[in-house]
């Protein structure tokens, strides 16, 4: 029997380690951590969005440029098949109402139970509490453990380290450093699905940090998105803001900074807002006035108080066709990225030029690498899942084809 390393325990890694183990191979999981799937369980915590049920090439464009590495591997391992094998492990799934899919425990930890009985029962072992560093002159794998260094010599290896945000649970990128050092081309790690930082007054930061603006839409250059998206204390988050973040990432580090537009009231043209906001305000406050009129949130106001102090010109001033075009066009001048060990996911890593179609990296055969390791990005909502799940399933099944050459 041939002794197959996985090195990470996340759903990557353990996708790629139950292909193995279901083929006859003698896999072994690798983990940093003292358990598995410390990510993954993070994940899951407010609802585990394991993948999305949109139609698959809707569905597929959300990986951008990296569609067509990407799509083979999603494709044999489709959205469908992971709700069917969440189900198989007795966690059946639900669509809520956004799309997204959910097991019915609605939790992490049911699951990833399950699946680590699935692979104990096919013969998967695991090895907790080491830490990968490289290769030896022999090629053999080099862990640090509590105790002292160890060699393990491996048929094969599959890589599935995650990116490099929340170090903390085990994904820190320092893998970068050991694979470029063997020439491999890797794309600078940037934090993804992340939020951004901008100079909120003092009186809207400590009145509005934590509040959600629901029902905006978001625009940066040709970009929109319609969502949610919550004010921080130094800055602005939320779903709605993970899905523009790459192109808001890269204007800020090209730029310094990104001008985000945001339309508190979208579904409502100007001339319908200005036809409101003309009637008599009587001796309400503007603030109420807003509020009642157009139906705009307190944290809107508030926002476009920021928008009318960075102007110069107070918000009393404005007409009611002024205030209509602000509601719904709001600039918000973003300044920086959120740190990257903060970020849901990371951009960058091991470009596929690197890779064959099994994810094998051309330089280091015998070697694959699989999950947020890869350089692509998606924004949330069951893609991030679904792409680790898919890359780690097709690693498998290409170790199963390197082996037996």
């Amino acid at each position: 029997m041939t002794d197959i390393a996985v090195i990470g325990a996340g759903p990557a890694g353990l996708m790629a380690a139950e292909v193995l183990a279901q083929g006859g191979a003698r896999v072994t999981v690798y983990d940093a951590m003292p358990s598995a799937g410390r990510k993954f369980l993070m994940a899951g915590r407010g609802g585990l969005n394991l993948t999305h049920s949109e139609p698959l090439p809707q569905f597929m464009a959300r990986y951008r440029e990296a569609t067509p590495k990407l799509g083979p591997a999603i494709e044999a391992f489709s959205p469908d098949a992971l709700r069917a094998w969440s189900e198989a492990l007795g966690e059946p799934t639900f669509v809520g109402s956004s799309g997204r899919v959910f097991p019915k425990a609605f939790k992490a930890s049911p699951l990833l139970r399950a699946w680590l009985r699935r692979l104990d029962a096919a013969g998967a072992r695991f090895a907790f509490r080491h830490r990968w560093s490289g290769w030896d002159a022999s090629g053999r794998l080099l862990f640090r453990t509590m105790n002292s260094d160890r060699s393990v010599e491996a048929e094969a290896t599959v890589l599935a380290l995650g990116g490099a945000s929340w170090p903390r649970l085990g994904s820190d990128g320092g893998w970068a450093d050991i694979l470029a050092a063997k020439g491999i081309a890797i794309s600078k790690l940037r934090p993804a699905n992340s939020g951004f930082t901008l100079a909120w007054s003092d009186v809207f930061r400590d009145r509005f940090e934590g509040q959600p603006l629901k029902g905006v839409a978001l625009t940066v250059g040709a970009h929109t998105v319609r969502g949610e998206a919550m004010i921080t204390r130094s800055g602005i988050e939320g779903g709605a803001i993970y899905a523009l973040s790459a192109e808001l990432r890269e204007a800020v580090l090209g730029l310094g900074q990104a001008t985000l537009t945001i339309a508190l009231r979208p579904d409502l043209d100007a001339t319908s807002l200005t036809t409101r906001l003309s009637g008599t305000r009587g001796k309400q406050s503007l603030a109420n006035f807003l509020r009642k009129a157009a139906q705009v949130s307190p944290v809107g106001i508030g926002l476009m108080q920021e928008a009318a102090m960075a102007s110069g010109r107070p918000l009393a001033a404005f007409s009611p066709a002024d205030l209509a075009k602000l509601i719904n066009a709001i600039p918000v001048q973003l300044t920086g990225v959120a740190p990257i060990e903060r970020a849901i996911s990371t951009a960058g890593g091991v470009t596929f030029d690197e890779l064959d179609e099994h994810f094998m990296i051309r330089k280091l055969p015998g070697v694959f690498a699989v999950g947020e390791m890869l350089d692509w990005e998606a924004p949330t909502g069951g893609y991030l899942l679904q792409a680790s799940f898919a890359t780690g399933a097709a690693a498998g099944r290409g170790v199963l084809g390197w082996i037996k050459r």
